[in-house]
């Protein structure tokens, strides 16, 4: 049996994988925002399910709640950096203020998140970090320009972290969810106010789509979760779990596009080297 942490677990995919492991007999840290969480997450399994109240934007606290459940709970086998939400709205209608608090939580509390748990998983030269990216961190949707650029940032930010701790025993994935039947479409969302009529004809239709869809999503948190479980158990895990046919879909098409581009202008792309400079090498 292994220790999870999961931040994030008070509602969706968060409760949802803390939910699955407890289920499967182990142990799950779970951080949430609220202290009236606490007691009725504690209550999923007694002794197994251990809540913590943290702000993952905070880094010092962050930390204090890794090196407290290291030293009190027990290592960490797998830590999953899970808390986050969606900011919808049109690119020029949406505040820079907004983008800056996506980025925080999204992007620098997952950051703080691995951070925090890395050097003890690599004292012990093993476990497995986890991020909750999105199927938005590998293809764009408009009105989703905040979120998506968050969750790109992850994205990359997991590629590199991956490449840094493999000799270490120590394996990196990304979770990819496509639409999933949670609140993350409904109350969880943070809407940018619409101003600017010239988007009507592009957004409206979006955003009421996006809402009516909310709770009739294709996914299924339950399955999701089976998932999670299921590569910690492969002697080589994935570094990227894509979750859903819908992410499936859009993920490969997106992909698809972005190769088409690099071949239709790789000629163009040859002609800014200098004649016989030094190539860089990449693993």
């Amino acid at each position: 049996m292994k220790t999870f942490l999961i931040t994030g677990v008070s509602s969706g995919l968060g409760r949802a994988f803390a939910e699955g492991a407890l289920e499967s007999g182990h142990t799950v840290i779970g951080t949430v925002r609220r202290e009236a969480d606490m007691a009725a997450f504690e209550a999923l399994a007694p002794g197994r399910a251990h809540a913590r109240r943290l702000d993952v934007t905070d880094d010092e606290a962050v930390r204090a709640v890794v090196d407290e459940v290291e030293a009190t709970v027990g290592p960490i086998d797998v830590a999953v950096a899970n808390a986050g939400y969606g900011l919808e709205g049109i690119f020029e209608e949406t505040p820079l203020s907004a983008v800056r608090a996506q980025f925080e939580t999204n992007v620098f509390g997952a950051a703080a998140t691995l951070q925090a748990v890395l050097p003890h998983m690599r004292g012990r030269r093993a476990g497995h970090l986890m991020a909750v990216t999105s199927m938005g961190g590998l293809m764009a949707v408009p009105g989703m320009s905040a979120y998506c650029g968050s969750k790109f940032a992850l994205e990359g930010m997991l590629e590199s972290i991956r490449k840094e701790v493999a000799a270490f025993g120590i394996h990196v994935t990304a979770i990819e969810p496509g639409s999933f039947r949670t609140d993350w479409a409904g109350r969880s969302m943070t809407r940018a106010e619409r101003a600017i009529d010239d988007y009507d004809e592009l957004f409206t239709p979006i955003r009421e789509a996006r809402i009516s869809a909310s709770g009739n999503q294709l996914g299924n948190p339950e399955k999701a979760a089976e998932a999670l479980l299921h590569i910690l158990d492969v002697p080589e895990p994935p570094a990227h779990l894509v979750l859903g046919s819908d992410a499936l879909r859009l993920i490969t098409a997106a992909r698809q596009a972005v190769d088409d581009d690099i071949r239709g202008w790789e000629k163009l792309s040859r002609t800014t080297d200098f004649p016989g400079g030094a190539q860089l090498t990449g693993n």
